[in-house]
């Protein structure tokens, strides 16, 4: 047991959390990613938990990250965050810290340099992230809590159980996609659908998918985290096989999809579309990047802009690594100029968009289509990529000819 109190109040979450779920042992994680960082989600009961967490005086042993909080923690106040919203944050984001938890706030730790190896273990939680790190890298974690992923790090294990296990990453059922899937949007709309078909399957189910694949070029990566975020929300898949794709599929193909018990079929995204697409009247906001986005997706975005000017807020939210970048490169001032935002260290679905005003979004995420009516209360525009571009410049959302 690793020493101080904070330590050891970490590794009995751990022990009842393993003895819950059956679990044989420890494993060492390579590193941790955080989540419940929103003030807005946890409130003022789960900032005095961290507080007194924090107190304890116990740091994290392996590399821990954060997920987004909810206020951009440099142009809050362009952006229209209350000093009093970002007060209570920035108390969430300190105690993290004292934890020795690091403030990259944001969804994709793989973008800010935290990439595990094939058959690494780690503890991480964000669902995206999780989704991402067990199918595309083929890293080994389950769905962790706010709670147990801080345990996590300051311990450096996890109990092995599920997704830790061969066995628990065995696919529960085969989905035949019979449809085209070309861009990210679409993707995440086939997640939306296969998320829902294996909610019921043995621990929120794994799916196995044959008949699709994303396509060549930068806009592969994008494609799968989508693909992993629309069924993570929708159910709570924590890990996809895509057929001679993503590394346990590519490796072991028809031996390992043997395993499933059950078959889908998914022959429309129609259904995902029409269910994600419940925006109604004056668009507030243009809303891209949840999960959050890669450089790759910032120069799409741009190309796409091709200098025109939106004509309604366009917010590109990304990790602040990202943003540095972008700024470093001239991308940042480019999208600027053409009326779009980057915004970090948040995103649309933990951000408090009844305080800032926002009552209807336009996005290419189903994550968040999925999120905003329930958490919001906010209407939502959904489509692809390029039908949020024309939205932000058009200022209104116009359905696609084919919608």
């Amino acid at each position: 047991m690793k020493k101080g109190k904070g330590a050891a109040k970490a590794m009995e979450i751990l022990e009842a959390l393993g003895r819950i779920h059956g679990a044989r042992d420890m494993v060492p994680v390579g590193s941790v990613q955080v989540s419940g960082v929103s003030y807005g989600n946890i409130g003022e009961h789960g900032l005095a938990f961290l507080e007194e967490w924090a107190a304890m005086g116990s740091k994290a042993v392996v590399p821990a990250t954060m997920n987004p909080g909810g206020s951009d923690r440099r142009i809050w106040k362009s952006l229209g965050f209350s000093a009093a919203y970002v007060r209570k944050q920035e108390r969430v984001i300190k105690a993290l810290e004292g934890l020795g938890i690091r403030p990259s706030l944001t969804c994709t730790p793989y973008h800010v340099g935290v990439t595990p190896k094939l058959g690494e273990h780690v503890a991480w939680a964000e669902s995206s992230a999780v989704c991402f790190a067990n199918s595309v890298l083929g890293a080994r974690t389950n769905r962790e809590g706010g709670p147990s992923a801080i345990a996590a790090a300051l311990t450096g294990l996890t109990p092995r159980h599920t997704l830790h296990t061969d066995e628990g990453r065995l696919p529960t059922r085969v989905i035949e996609v019979r449809c085209l899937v070309p861009a990210a949007a679409d993707a995440g709309a086939l997640g939306y659908l296969v998320g829902r078909l294996v909610s019921s399957d043995k621990n929120g189910g794994v799916p196995f998918l044959t008949g699709t694949t994303p396509p060549a070029g930068p806009e592969r990566l994008t494609w799968l985290k989508a693909l992993g975020a629309g069924m993570a929300a929708s159910g709570s898949v924590g890990l996809y096989h895509l057929d001679c794709v993503t590394p346990e599929a590519a490796a072991q193909g028809s031996k390992l999809a043997k395993a499933a018990k059950q078959k889908s079929v998914v022959d429309s995204l129609d259904e995902g579309r029409r269910a994600l697409n419940c925006g109604k009247g004056k668009l507030d906001v243009v809303a891209v990047g949840c999960p959050h986005a890669s450089p790759e997706d910032l120069t799409r975005i741009l190309r796409l802009l091709n200098w025109r000017k939106a004509k309604v807020p366009f917010w590109i939210f990304v990790a602040e690594d990202v943003r540095k970048h972008a700024g470093e490169t001239g991308v940042a001032a480019a999208l600027g100029r053409c009326g779009a935002t980057l915004v970090a260290d948040t995103c649309i679905v933990v951000a408090p968009l009844q305080e800032l005003g926002i009552h209807t979004v336009a996005t290419d995420s189903a994550k968040a289509a999925f999120y905003l009516p329930s958490h919001h209360g906010a209407g939502v525009y959904f489509g692809s990529l390029e039908q949020n571009v024309e939205a932000a410049l058009r200022g209104f959302w116009k359905e696609a000819p084919d919608a």
